[in-house]
């Protein structure tokens, strides 16, 4: 459980650091993210605390949360596969979609069970 808990928290952890950086800003902007210059920094904190939760497993359930509620709109905002022409760039976004589906699905799984062994559990 340590080790499938440092897997998937090490994502979201170093992603967040990007949340904070204009590259990553300007993009969520034009791909029509109101008030990114806000929201961004704002699902990095998210993305960080939810990740750093999990695999220190200190209230685990509640960082699940915490990533539910970062992945549910990054993944609808950022990865429209269905509005993309472009096979290839369609194909990826595709990818990434599902690949936060299945992150979310892990995160929901969390918030049910919890972290396991090896945590501070609290």
């Amino acid at each position: 459980m340590l080790l499938g808990r440092a897997f998937y928290s090490a994502l979201f952890i170093f992603a967040s650091f990007g949340h904070f950086t204009d590259k990553t800003i300007n993009f969520a902007a034009s791909q029509g993210v109101l008030f990114s210059n806000i929201l961004v920094p704002f699902s990095g904190l998210l993305a960080l605390i939810g990740g750093l939760s999990i695999l220190l497993g200190y209230k685990a359930r509640y960082g699940a949360w915490l990533l539910v509620i970062f992945l549910v709109p990054i993944t609808y905002m950022m990865h429209k596969f269905w509005v993309i022409s472009n096979p290839m760039m369609h194909d990826m976004q595709q990818a990434m979609f599902m690949k936060n589906t299945a992150l979310l699905g892990a995160a929901l799984i969390i918030t049910h069970f919890g972290s396991g062994p090896w945590s501070l559990k609290k």
